[in-house]
């Protein structure tokens, strides 16, 4: 369902929420805590190698206990030569999505699959497209990325996300069995309005932060923009990194994180590069008792004292 916002902040986006329930329309009820894990590995342009890795780290996960486990952003496929994420990319509705759809039914475990190449309304773009499926292997929400990579890093490449995918308008939420979801992309990480509209606005308790950030940019600023998000919002974060070299033109910083409402990081791989998985416990009393003890919710300020007059 979309909704336009009535927000503190003028933001020109939609909103969209999903509601998780079972078969019958009841609401899916959450216990105090539950077990999540993130995942870390190194995409490259073999669709079938990449599936092969998801598949290997799902059953990982759902060994571990984990009821969700969290992709990197371009999970699926990371293209060796310009164009070739336009060529392989497809329908929500397509074989590549199918598949991921039958992992998570098969393993019974929530997938947040960060920064899938959907088509795009011609064939010149696609879109970045965070999907969350469920454990019965439904597509229960999409989001698609908002704020597009076009920067030239220092010391590093340039980059030109426009050129080939369409920026997304929507903000999106997702009540869950883990709480209630804010669904993001890499870049999106730069911009704390979107986030503090993901919590203040529409009660998120978790933040998704799947990435695929450059050396230079995740050296200098990974760790400390994702401790932000989570200190200033009060919110778990999860954030699903690819990492290493891609092919001889891309690499990836690492260091997949999950981190508490108190900044405090509670799930790390040990080595920044490797692939594998991290878990950690989502732990809805901690989420209330940072926000009771620190009611940072009550204290901000409201939109006619930013908009008023000098």
């Amino acid at each position: 369902m979309n909704f336009c916002l009535n927000t503190q902040l003028s933001f020109p986006y939609k909103f969209a929420v999903v509601s998780a329930s079972t078969g019958a329309g009841k609401s899916i009820p959450m216990a105090n805590s539950v077990r999540i894990a993130a995942a870390q590995m190194t995409s490259v342009n073999n669709l079938a190698v990449n599936f092969a890795t998801c598949s290997r780290l799902v059953k990982e996960a759902a060994s571990a206990g984990a009821k969700l486990l969290c992709f990197p952003e371009n999970f699926s496929f990371v293209g060796d030569l310009e164009g070739e994420s336009l060529k392989i990319a497809e329908p929500l509705d397509g074989p590549i999505m199918k598949g991921y759809c039958s992992l998570a039914r098969e393993s019974n475990i929530w997938l947040s699959l960060g920064g899938f190449q959907e088509k795009g309304s011609d064939d010149a773009h696609l879109r970045n497209t965070h999907v969350l499926i469920d454990d019965n292997g439904n597509i229960r929400s999409t989001y698609s990325k908002m704020h597009l990579f076009d920067v030239d890093v220092p010391g590093g490449a340039v980059y030109k996300e426009s050129s080939f995918t369409e920026a997304g308008k929507d903000i999106v939420v997702v009540d869950s069995p883990f709480g209630r979801l804010g669904v993001t992309v890499c870049y999106d990480l730069r911009f704390p309005e979107l986030y503090q509209q993901l919590r203040f606005n529409h009660d998120a308790q978790v933040l998704l932060v799947p990435a695929a950030f450059t050396t230079v940019t995740g050296q200098a600023h990974w760790e400390i923009l994702l401790r932000a998000r989570a200190i200033e919002t009060q919110c778990y974060v999860i954030a699903a990194a690819q990492a290493g070299k891609h092919n001889d033109k891309r690499e990836s910083y690492g260091d997949t994180l999950i981190i508490d409402p108190w900044g405090t990081i509670v799930g790390r791989l040990s080595d920044r590069l490797s692939t594998g998985i991290t878990v950690a416990d989502i732990d809805f009393s901690l989420i209330d008792s940072v926000r009771a003890k620190m009611p940072v919710s009550k204290h901000r300020k409201p939109a006619e004292f930013w908009n008023r007059s000098v």
